[in-house]
């Protein structure tokens, strides 16, 4: 008997999924789009759950409502006519009932499309948790992996006067993922940041980088741009108006770049000086808000603008008890604003790329970053489809925030034991940053040597700075051996402890021996800082955390509650911990 002729693709098919990773989206088709006129396609989308994964298996963005033979065929969906929900958002905290759903979830919307004399469109999507598969009018664009960086998809010839967009995003959590299956915060679901719609000429300004060359003159800005389209001979213009500079890069083969002697005011937290420019290439137009400033590394030293500086901070997720990732300008406001209450210069944006405003924020508002990807404990570091999705959110990253001020550390991973497999793929996400941004430094939160008590990880050689997570006094219950880590430990770099503390249920009092409570927390940060501001090797700090955050592996009823209860605030940020005061009044002081 012939079973073949019994083969139901979307039935029997397990690499189903094949097809649709052939075509990945990645940063290669990045686009600038900061000073654009863009049109939002956010607001209400049709969603079904598909935890089958039957859209893809059955091919539903066909739309195929008739067979071969004129016939109506029954379907198993109805875009128009589901349950509406509004994006960007977390499905999570949309409905109550798929707060823990893992798997894929389907988005659609129609949008209507006449065009204004543009000869080119892309769509941008802000974020999609973890990956995006996504149709318009039928047609398949690609897949992007990933769900903390931005994608763009030109969509220029797929247009009609109406269109439907759908989208297949899934957060099902995978060993080869980054983030791999096991992390310590909650897997929210969904598009949750914007989705844009974005006009542009035929030949158009694809990237452009400026900054302050890192040469510690303090007076030439470096400026490269990258044309796309079809005129890729020609001339660029580069206006800051405040500087007097009205300079012309040549672009030949679709690049330029120059270098302009110019004294600007130098950006720092103390003075986030931002200057309005404005790069023009024939019909096309971006406009910028950008600050020049200089870091670097010179022995135990970091050096900001010729002048060293304790870093001064906290680290935060991009969480809240109302949205999930989908967190607002407002929130990313308050998150500063309380940072610099507790008179802090830095932030340190865990465990993945935050939102793009976050950065734009900051270089408003004077707040040093480190931001990193989401190379999270244990990798499959042997993987190269790993990597590749590795490098690939780290270039993502760093194109879309190279001209931010405010930026200042490149992190390439956290918490990962030292093997031969993770130091080759680290070292080379190291290479990569250095590649693609030489104004910023790199670093790791690397797990440290408890046996020994050392700060030891081959990675160091590779780093600017050696990013350090201790939790002497909690995890590491002997706080003695704190003291032990730093005479054993003679680092030939800067050393930011980029964790520690202890979990604090808001409110929780008793005494400091009793884990899990206010004084408890407080006790260990006062010996913590007692300790650490005494080490002349040690140039930041960024406890953990702002404020407390979801997580389904903290499972203890009274202190945690799914929720990991560092933070120095309650998870709505309403309530402040004693030791929030404790690392304010170090702050003061340094």
């Amino acid at each position: 008997m012939d079973h073949a002729k019994n083969y139901v693709d979307q039935l029997h098919n397990e690499a189903y999924e094949d097809l649709f990773l052939t075509k990945p989206i990645t940063h290669e088709s990045m686009i600038t789009d900061h000073g654009r006129n863009k049109e939002s396609l956010n607001g209400f989308w049709n969603f079904g759950v598909d935890q089958y994964d039957t859209c893809l298996r059955a091919k539903w963005y066909e739309e195929n409502y008739v067979d071969n033979d004129g016939l109506h065929n029954p379907m198993d969906f109805s875009f128009d006519e589901w349950e509406r929900m509004t994006i960007p958002s977390c499905w999570n905290v949309q409905r109550e009932q798929y707060f823990y759903y893992e798997g894929s979830m389907i988005f659609t919307r129609t949008f209507q499309y006449e065009n204004h004399g543009e000869e080119r469109v892309f769509l941008k999507f802000g974020a999609v948790n973890y990956d995006a598969k996504v149709f318009l009018n039928k047609q398949f664009l690609g897949c992007h992996k990933g769900g903390s960086t931005p994608f763009y998809i030109e969509v220029t010839n797929e247009l009609k006067a109406m269109n439907r967009i759908l989208v297949v995003a899934n957060n099902t959590r995978k060993a080869s993922n980054v983030p791999c299956k096991n992390t310590d915060w909650f897997n929210y679901g969904g598009i949750y940041r914007d989705v844009e719609f974005i006009r542009l000429p035929g030949t158009f300004i694809k990237n452009c980088q400026l900054s302050l060359k890192p040469d510690g003159t303090f007076s030439n800005i470096q400026i490269s741009v990258e044309i796309d389209g079809a005129a890729l001979d020609g001339q660029a213009n580069i206006d800051i108006n405040e500087l007097n500079i009205h300079e012309t890069i040549q672009i030949r083969h679709g690049k330029g770049q120059c270098t302009i002697k110019a004294k600007p005011e130098l950006w720092s937290p103390e003075n986030p000086k931002l200057y309005d420019i404005t790069v023009t290439y024939m019909e096309d137009t971006i406009q910028e808000r950008i600050g020049f400033r200089e870091i670097r590394v010179q022995g135990h030293d970091i050096i900001l603008n010729g002048k060293p500086i304790y870093l001064k901070g906290i680290a935060a997720h991009e969480e809240s008890v109302l949205h999930g990732k989908a967190i607002t300008d407002a929130e990313i406001i308050e998150n500063f604003k309380l940072a610099k209450e507790m008179n802090c210069n830095y932030m340190r944006l865990a465990h993945y790329p935050h939102t793009e405003q976050a950065a734009r924020i900051a270089d408003e508002m004077g707040i040093l970053l480190w931001e990193e990807i989401p190379v999270y404990w244990a990798i499959e570091f042997h993987n190269p489809d790993t990597y590749r999705d590795a490098e690939n959110q780290l270039s993502e990253l760093i194109i879309r925030d190279y001209n931010r001020a405010s930026v200042i550390v490149w992190s390439v991973g956290n918490e990962n034991a030292d093997t031969e497999e993770r130091l080759q793929f680290m070292s080379s996400l190291a290479k990569r940053a250095k590649a693609l941004d030489e104004t910023k430094l790199v670093s790791a939160a690397c797990l440290l040597d408890h046996a020994n008590h050392v700060i030891k990880d081959r990675l160091a050689e590779h780093l600017d700075i050696i990013g350090a997570n201790q939790y002497y006094g909690w995890y590491q219950t002997d706080f003695n051996n704190l003291i032990k880590l730093f005479e054993n430990s003679k680092p030939a770099k800067p050393v930011i402890i980029t964790e520690f503390g202890a979990d604090a249920k808001a409110g929780h009092r008793g005494c400091v021996d009793d884990k899990g409570t206010e004084d408890c927390q407080s006790h260990i940060y006062k010996k913590q800082i007692q300790v650490l501001g005494q080490i002349s090797y040690v140039k930041g700090l960024s406890s953990w955390i702002l404020y407390d955050f979801r997580c389904p592996r903290r499972l203890h009823p009274v202190t945690q509650n799914y929720y990991n209860t560092k933070g120095l605030l309650s998870e709505d940020k309403s309530y402040k911990k004693p030791a929030f005061y404790v690392m304010q009044q170090f702050y003061k002081n340094r």
